[in-house]
């Protein structure tokens, strides 16, 4: 099966993006702040605006939407991962398998990530409202608010969700394959 992106210039993109084997390596403050940092990096030279992010120990989502004319996330996915690689902790890297080691790759991700082109605002609400769930949904916290590695306060300091917003169960219709 060839698998085939949707490439829009300018679009808005929902992500997924997952550590090889489902590893917690996004579980300390410092991975965190190295992935910050890979984001940074990344849009210092590629900008993109990330609209909504959340991240868990063993994966992340986000929005982006690229800049008008410019479709190529794969760069900027490939950019944010190599940055992280190069400066994280050196126990958080696994040992390859022989066909990472003869790529000279490490196993810190998934080779792959989701991409899902967003729709109509209708999707983009659906998708936002998934990232800031996802904390409750894989039961790190009881709330939304109460997840510190998500856009979700931004959302509340804007008014536009209640900060009590998420603490009953919810329902989403094949989101964020995960």
């Amino acid at each position: 099966m060839q698998y085939r992106r949707a490439f829009v210039p300018g679009a808005c993109y929902f992500f997924t993006v997952v550590t090889e084997h489902r590893r917690p390596i996004l579980a300390s403050a410092p991975a965190i702040e190295n992935l910050r940092n890979a984001f940074r990096r990344t849009q210092e030279t590629r900008p993109f605006q990330i609209n909504a992010m959340v991240v868990l120990p063993d994966h992340l989502h986000c929005i982006w939407t690229l800049p008008p004319g410019d479709a190529d996330f794969s760069t900027r996915w490939r950019l944010i991962k190599t940055h992280f690689t190069k400066h994280c902790d050196p126990q958080l890297l696994a040992p390859a398998n022989p066909a990472r080691t003869a790529k000279r790759e490490q196993a810190i991700w998934q080779h792959r990530y989701w991409e899902h082109l967003l729709r109509d605002e209708t999707d983009y609400i659906r998708h936002v409202e998934y990232i800031h769930y996802n904390p409750v949904k894989h039961g790190q916290t009881a709330s939304a608010i109460e997840w510190p590695y998500s856009s979700f306060q931004r959302y509340v300091d804007a008014g536009t969700y209640p900060a009590n917003w998420g603490q009953a169960a919810m329902e989403w219709d094949g989101i964020g394959h995960e």
